[in-house]
């Protein structure tokens, strides 16, 4: 029966098992770049190749009004489990989403995405001791992956992304946003 408990709390299996998802952004995300060629269709759309407008120093673009904004764009860090990838809130309109890109970590029991008022890295245990905003269970260990953030959450003061196992509480990786 200790076995039987031991298996279902730990999953050692999920350490040999990977997933793979690769959304589009959603439609209202979808832009056109300077040169005319549109992203959302599995395409990057990170950083400045978002909208036209130019990057500001606080790192958001100033898109025209038609095309997303990007209000904060990190790169992952490992801390648990190796992590990679980027991280970028956009907003377009009221609606505002998280892309993750060439995203990728290990597979684990009850994995969730939130954002976080702590700092990206150091010690993997304290996302949960501040604020912290839930968007969902991870979808995938690998490619490219969106979570929504609801219209009303507030934004301010969070700091970073994290990947984030309820199991464990544990940190398996996380990226800075300082939105």
């Amino acid at each position: 029966m200790a076995a039987v408990v031991g298996l279902w709390v730990f999953q050692p299996w999920r350490l040999w098992t990977r997933s793979e998802a690769d959304e589009a952004l959603p439609a209202e995300f979808s832009v056109s770049t300077g040169a005319g060629v549109s992203t959302g269709a599995g395409a990057s759309s990170t950083g400045a190749a978002v909208g036209s407008g130019a990057t500001t120093p606080g790192g958001t673009s100033s898109a025209t009004a038609d095309q997303p904004t990007v209000l904060a764009t990190g790169g992952f860090v490992t801390q648990e489990h190796e992590t990679r990838g980027t991280a970028t809130v956009l907003r377009s309109g009221a609606a505002r989403v998280l892309r993750l890109e060439g995203f990728s970590t290990s597979d684990g029991p009850d994995l969730h995405i939130w954002l976080s008022d702590a700092t990206a890295g150091g010690e993997w245990g304290k996302y949960d001791d501040g604020r912290y905003l839930p968007l969902g269970p991870m979808k995938a260990t690998d490619g490219n992956q969106n979570y929504l953030i609801p219209e009303d959450a507030d934004l301010s003061g969070l700091r970073s992304v994290v990947v984030w196992c309820d199991r464990f509480n544990v940190a398996f990786g996380s990226a800075p946003l300082d939105l």
